[in-house]
């Protein structure tokens, strides 16, 4: 199964390894779903880990987002996602996250982001709740 973590799940599975964040986090780190993710999210990515209170809260520096950002682009699918049109009408900032979904053929997008759940009629979208009842 290929899935799409939103930044929010990804970095709150960093931070809180025992939330169901976490727990989705541990089974990608088990090999139990692929991941897929595209330049733009790493980019978000990084910026979001640079944060000072994410910097604080994970006790990493530089370095540590550095190698973290080279295992994501190891182990994840990073798929170009220059030629998909994604539209998320209520935040165009989410656009290069609907777009992976599109690109890479995941199975589902794992996400809180209320603008994105909003789109679960159309889409794969999943609660990280209802995707860690899937893993189970």
């Amino acid at each position: 199964m290929k899935v799409v973590l939103d930044t929010n799940v990804l970095v709150s599975g960093l931070m809180l390894p025992d939330s169901v964040p976490g727990q989705i986090v541990a089974a990608w780190r088990g090999a139990h779903f692929d991941l897929a993710l595209s330049e733009p999210m790493l980019e978000e990515i990084g910026r979001v880990l640079s944060y000072p209170k994410i910097q604080g809260r994970l006790r990493w520096g530089p370095d540590d987002i550095a190698r973290f950002l080279l295992l994501l682009r190891f182990k994840a699918d990073v798929v170009d996602i220059s030629k998909e049109k994604a539209d998320v009408p209520r935040d165009p900032g989410d656009d290069p996250v609907l777009a992976t979904l599109l690109a890479s053929g995941a199975d589902c997008l794992v996400s809180g982001d209320s603008d994105l759940l909003a789109l679960r009629d159309r889409f794969p979208i999943q609660t990280p709740a209802g995707f860690a009842r899937r893993l189970k």
